[in-house]
């Protein structure tokens, strides 16, 4: 029963954030901005994370830890999105509409707590994997509010660095969820070998 019941919880949650990736996405592109690209990269991620999820829910234990380290790895997508897009940023100096970048980044914000409120009563059901999901969205909430606090920033200093900051403090989040879900991951394969 909890497990059907995570389990549309997790495709909600991929469906909504495979929406919000396109729409951001295309956002990023039009304004030129490094932290709504890297933002939009961890939507996609976050859908892919959550699709995964969804397969591995009726897992063993060890196959739910293996699973995690591989969604350990895929966390790290959005630092090399965010790497792209700074060289992107070295070679033109555009500076994004503030007006845009709040908005989207509010966007974004509601979104990502929408899905951290639905996933806080399965991070500890599931082992690694609800709490990939979990602590994606809870950085991406956090990530956002960077990215609204940059829109203002950015209003004020006319300036491409606010952007710039906060994309590398979202690549930064996205490196400590990994090495949080790694750890998890190796203490349910550690368990599951106690168990044997």
């Amino acid at each position: 029963m909890k497990t059907a019941s995570l389990a549309r919880t997790v495709l909600i949650v991929a469906i909504l954030n495979l929406a919000y990736f396109g729409f951001e996405f295309t956002v990023a592109l039009r304004i030129e901005s490094a932290s709504l690209l890297a933002d939009a990269a961890d939507f996609f991620e976050d859908a892919a994370v959550n699709g995964l999820i969804l397969l591995g829910l009726g897992w063993s234990a060890s196959n739910r830890a293996r699973l995690g380290k591989l969604l350990a790895f895929v966390l790290l997508a959005p630092v090399l999105a965010f790497a792209w897009t700074l060289w992107r940023k070295w070679n033109s100096s555009v500076v994004p509409a503030p007006d845009l970048l709040s908005l989207t980044g509010l966007g974004a914000l509601t979104i990502n707590l929408f899905c951290a409120f639905l996933l806080a009563r399965y991070r500890r059901h599931g082992g690694s994997l609800t709490k990939t999901a979990f602590l994606s969205a809870r950085n991406d909430a956090i990530a956002n509010i960077g990215i609204i606090g940059a829109a203002a920033a950015t209003f004020l200093t006319k300036s491409v660095w606010p952007d710039i900051v906060v994309g590398c403090a979202i690549a930064c989040l996205n490196i400590d969820a990994a090495r949080e879900v790694l750890a998890a991951a190796r203490g349910e394969k550690a368990l599951d070998s106690a168990e044997a």
